[in-house]
């Protein structure tokens, strides 16, 4: 008999060879079965082809039995003997996982960081929000200036006589020039005017922040900040006003989204000066040509961009409408 495993291997023409074949034995076993019991007579042709033993193996053409040969299966309960081919499938399939594998590994990797980096991004933004509006709770401490002499030395450059030495009895300075090298009187400091920006309103995008005297870090936590040197709200000039975009609090967060036309206003105490926005632009930080004098009565907002990135600054001009 053809082995149940084997058969599962056999084409369908195979198959319809064994079946043939089966048959013609089935048909010799019962003309022997006949002649024995004496009901067939003259069956001398028919039962010498094949011997009743039912037993014995079927055969097959010749291409079949080399299919067999090469593809013979081993006894039940004992290894099979794997091929060429067949180490070859079962590696392929193993080299695929590994790689499937290494691949995964990664994608987590790199989602596992990408989400480090956003908590982190997030923690400092809160920090940093954090510290401004504990800045603007605490009250602002008014130190008196001390007054500097406008020159810090005694002498003009050069002589002979270190300053070190106590025993020059006088400097080596013409009589007639003493007067001028002699310590200035003390100068005070000027204190801030009535007319500088106190407060920025922009109704398109609902800002509206105090500010401060100054650009710097610190001056930045407090509010929007007025750069020093630059024209006060309804001046001639250019009135220079900045704020952060993604931390201390995000007072510019919208500035990109104003438009030609819209209107902010800028508080010098309780003296409102209306400006319309005339130009919107993105620069490298590197270009203070915005911050220089102007003939006309302008206002310049600014801020960095894109958010959270602050590789290039926005600018927004508006001119006086009043």
């Amino acid at each position: 008999m053809v082995d149940q495993r084997i058969i599962d291997r056999m084409t369908i023409e195979e198959l319809e060879q064994v079946l043939l074949i089966k048959r013609r034995q089935l048909r010799q076993q019962r003309l022997h079965q006949l002649a024995a019991e004496g009901r067939l007579t003259d069956s001398g042709p028919l039962l010498a082809d094949t011997p009743p033993d039912t037993d014995e193996p079927i055969r097959i053409q010749a291409p079949v039995a080399r299919r067999f040969h090469t593809s013979r299966v081993q006894p039940l309960g004992s290894a099979p003997g794997p091929t060429a081919n067949h180490a070859a499938s079962q590696r392929k399939p193993k080299a695929k996982k590994m790689r499937d594998s290494l691949l995964l590994m990664v994608e987590v990797a790199a989602v596992v960081g990408l989400l480090a980096i956003l908590f982190s991004s997030y923690g400092t933004l809160r920090t940093l929000n954090q510290e401004v509006t504990m800045a603007r709770a605490a009250p602002e401490e008014v130190v008196a200036p001390n007054p500097t002499p406008l020159v810090s030395f005694d002498r003009l450059p050069g002589g002979h006589t270190p300053p070190s030495d106590a025993s020059a009895a006088a400097p080596e300075v013409p009589a007639h020039l003493q007067k001028w090298v002699q310590p200035a009187p003390a100068q005070p400091i000027p204190t801030p005017g009535a007319s500088q920006a106190s407060r920025v309103v922009i109704p398109a995008i609902g800002v509206d922040a105090p500010t401060v005297e100054g650009v710097n870090w610190e001056d930045l936590k407090k509010g929007i900040g007025h750069l020093p040197g630059s024209a006060n709200p309804g001046e001639r000039g250019n009135v220079y006003l900045a704020a952060h975009n993604d931390i201390f609090g995000e007072i510019f967060r919208d500035l990109e989204n104003l438009e030609l036309g819209d209107e902010f206003l800028i508080y010098s105490g309780d003296q409102p000066y209306r400006y319309v926005v005339t130009s919107k632009r993105i620069i490298e930080p590197t270009d203070v040509s915005v911050m220089y004098a102007s003939t006309k009565p302008i206002a310049t907002l600014q801020t960095c961009y894109p958010y959270l990135v602050d590789t290039h600054r926005l600018v927004v001009i508006g001119e006086l409408a009043d």
